[in-house]
């Protein structure tokens, strides 16, 4: 009742008496009052040991989630829940705003009404967790990788050691030998950059756990049982089920980020014997959306965003200045690849195109097996790139590679292969319409019918090359990361745009929630991959070209979660012949 006729007041900053003697002036009803005094003498105890509106870690176990109007379903954070019903809002109208009384996340949603609030819709609160689940692990940092040593990677706020510009390939200031699973740390601390931070998760878009999901991970990969890999997952969960935060949206709200690929966090069963853990399978965790350098086509709750480069500017002049001199450079080759065979997969098409590198006059190949190889040399694949008008980029172990981001921010055009490299992975970063931006050679082209790449790529006319790498490099602001001790003034950096589109998830989520509706008709998690993909105002996918590319048939030739946790272990298999 005080909250209807004060709507500006801040209750959870008066005192249990102040808040009694308002109920009793704005109400009738006696008895109201009469159970307040009864009560709120054993509330004021408790609200005033611990506060849990103001990040704290510590929670009083007397408190009750229950108590509010909680939304715990565990359903898709990608989609709405479909079971609200639509039901009648109460209001009150005070002013210019109607108050909504039956959710809770409405004064967050108020503040975009605001527009002389910078912050407004965009505040970020962040979990204060207990430092075993971040800081902790960076103590450790030797037990992160069991082939790499991760300590020296984890210098200037998880950029790495700086990288000296012997060659002249890189600017002289900005550029760091980056390990390509460092998004853990290098996310986190951006985000204590983050301009809109706030201590006051009422008003927040969107909410933050900084979990090193990707670090707990590696830890544990090899030689150790499924109770120990999920272990932190769980206690995580445990934790965040017990902040009243959670029990706004039952964790529809909550985001966290993992520096490595989706499948080392969907372990399909409890065998010893399966990959992984089983962090993105948990029903908490599939409320929140988890940011992973490789998502699931087939999962709701998770979402692609760029690997780290070796780039990291400290201002947007860094940024123009490498752009420009993108624009300048002469490109010798027609197309280059960086990468090793695959003779244990037989689907892989990488034999195929380094055999059509090795005979083409207007190819480059830098081979990357065993051994010494200028593979693991910064400089030597950003120069191969920066002489390159076109950068192939096959598919990994995986779906995805770093390679295609090098290869970007050295202005060269990508060729992908398969739509899982980047088409349906990083639409947050990336243009919907690809051929703007890179070129796409299917690869049963390459594997059946032995289409030349060379034949194909000089096909394309030089004004339509100069125009696609033109937007190329406009892209690069949005694919990099920028020095998380310092910000950029006009770039939106890799970081910023993926925030933005995680407060803008939440915020339709919320409005939807409102409405009584849902984002999409007929939401098909496995089809998850074909949303993104949708054109404005469309609320239901049907049959798309790259279904064969997705598809998870029974006689186990298509793509499936099995085959792509093989995926996973071989790539850490490759990581270790890397190390080697």
């Amino acid at each position: 009742t005080g909250y209807q006729h004060y709507p500006n007041l801040c209750l959870r900053n008066l005192t249990c008496a102040s808040l009694l003697s308002l109920c009793s002036s704005t109400t009738t009803n006696l008895s109201l009052s009469l159970s307040l005094s009864l009560s709120l003498s054993a509330a004021e105890k408790v609200i005033t040991q611990s506060n849990p509106m103001l990040g704290g870690s510590t929670v009083d176990q007397s408190l009750k989630l229950e108590s509010g109007p909680v939304n715990n379903d565990i359903t898709p954070a990608h989609e709405t829940n479909a079971r609200l019903e639509h039901t009648p809002v109460k209001t009150s109208e005070t002013g210019t705003h109607r108050e909504t009384d039956k959710y809770p996340f409405m004064r967050a949603l108020r503040t975009i009404e605001n527009k002389s609030d910078p912050c407004g819709g965009k505040y970020i609160y962040v979990h204060d967790l207990p430092p075993k689940f971040n800081e902790d692990m960076l103590k450790e940092c030797r037990s992160l990788s069991l082939w790499t040593n991760m300590c020296k990677f984890m210098r200037n706020a998880g950029m790495g050691p700086p990288l000296e510009n012997v060659e002249g390939v890189f600017s002289n200031t900005g550029w760091y030998a980056t390990n390509q699973f460092a998004v853990d740390v290098i996310f986190s601390n951006r985000m204590k950059q983050y301009k809109c931070l706030t201590n006051d998760s009422s008003i927040a878009a969107a909410i933050f756990v900084p979990f090193y999901a990707g670090f707990d991970i590696a830890r544990y990969l090899w030689g150790y049982n499924v109770s120990t890999r999920d272990a932190a997952s769980l206690e995580l969960v445990n934790w965040l089920l017990k902040r009243p935060e959670w029990g706004i949206m039952g964790g529809k709200d909550h985001f966290l980020v993992a520096g490595r690929i989706t499948w080392d966090f969907r372990r399909l069963s409890d065998e010893e014997s399966d990959w992984g853990n089983k962090l993105l399978f948990l029903p908490a965790a599939r409320n929140m959306s988890m940011l992973v350098v490789e998502s699931s086509p087939w999962n709701a709750n998770d979402f692609g965003i760029p690997y780290p480069t070796y780039f990291h500017p400290a201002k947007d002049a860094d940024v123009y200045i490498w752009q420009d001199r993108m624009r300048k450079l002469e490109r010798k080759w027609l197309f280059s690849f960086a990468g090793a065979p695959r003779p244990d997969n037989p689907k892989s098409i990488r034999g195929q195109i380094i055999d059509q590198c090795r005979t083409s006059k207007v190819g480059k190949l830098l081979e990357c097996d065993f051994g010494e190889s200028k593979c693991h040399s910064p400089s030597s694949i950003m120069q191969m790139f920066q002489s390159s008008l076109f950068c192939l980029q096959p598919q990994g172990d995986s779906y995805t590679r770093r390679s295609a981001f090098d290869s970007m921010l050295a202005g060269c055009i990508p060729v992908f292969f398969h739509p899982g490299s980047a088409y349906t992975q990083y639409t947050w970063h990336l243009p919907k319409n690809y051929t703007t931006y890179s070129v796409f050679i299917p690869e049963d082209d390459i594997r059946k019918r032995n289409v030349s790449i060379e034949e194909m790529l000089n096909q394309i006319s030089l004004v339509q090359v100069q125009i696609m790498r033109e937007n190329v490099i406009n892209l690069i602001p949005s694919l990099i990361y920028a020095d998380p001790r310092s910000k950029l003034e006009t770039f939106k950096d890799a970081f910023d745009v993926a925030v933005q589109a995680v407060i803008d998830k939440v915020t339709r989520l919320r409005r939807n929630i409102i409405e009584g509706r849902t984002e999409y008709d007929n939401f098909v998690e496995e089809n998850s991959w074909k949303y993104a993909l949708l054109d404005e105002g469309q609320r239901e996918v049907g049959g798309h070209e790259w279904d064969p590319f997705f598809s998870k048939p029974k006689d186990g030739n298509g793509d499936s979660g099995s085959s792509s946790a093989e995926a996973a272990k071989n790539s850490w298999k490759n990581e270790h012949r890397d190390q080697s």
